[in-house]
């Protein structure tokens, strides 16, 4: 049996089809972490949708009952802007109504007072007049 001579193209072919046949390998390696990768990401983003949903019902009822309040708010908020608004109105009246004469009658009662003021206080220069008096030898 007889062997065919190698040629130096059959040997850069055999080295051609090496090389070839590393490429595919390390690119089905890189390929299969990149799967991997893959179905990580999927089970993430599939375990944050499960999360996320029970999270989402909870604020669409948060926000319900935070619109209800706020509609509560609005009432009570309109209620104190009528009472705030019959106080004034009150107010108003009462001013008008006794202000004026409440007025008189304090200025009327401030004269009186002024008035009694100044005799009690003539009253007591005289006593203490007479007392220094007393002593004296006129």
């Amino acid at each position: 049996m007889t062997l065919a001579p190698i040629t130096l193209g059959d040997i850069a072919g055999a080295i051609a089809a090496l090389a070839f046949a590393y490429l595919v390998w390390r690119l089905g390696s890189v390929i299969g972490k990149a799967g991997e990768i893959l179905d990580e990401t999927r089970l993430g983003v599939k375990g944050l949708s499960d999360g996320s949903m029970p999270l989402l019902g909870e604020v669409t009822t948060t926000v319900a009952t935070t619109n209800e309040q706020l509609a509560r708010i609005d009432t009570v908020t309109t209620n104190l802007a009528h009472m705030s608004s019959n106080v004034n109105a009150l107010t108003s009246l009462f001013a008008a109504t006794l202000g004026g004469p409440l007025v008189k009658v304090a200025a009327f009662s401030y004269g009186v007072r002024s008035a009694m003021g100044g005799r009690s206080a003539r009253a007591a220069d005289r006593a203490s007049g007479e007392r220094k008096g007393s002593g004296d030898v006129r």
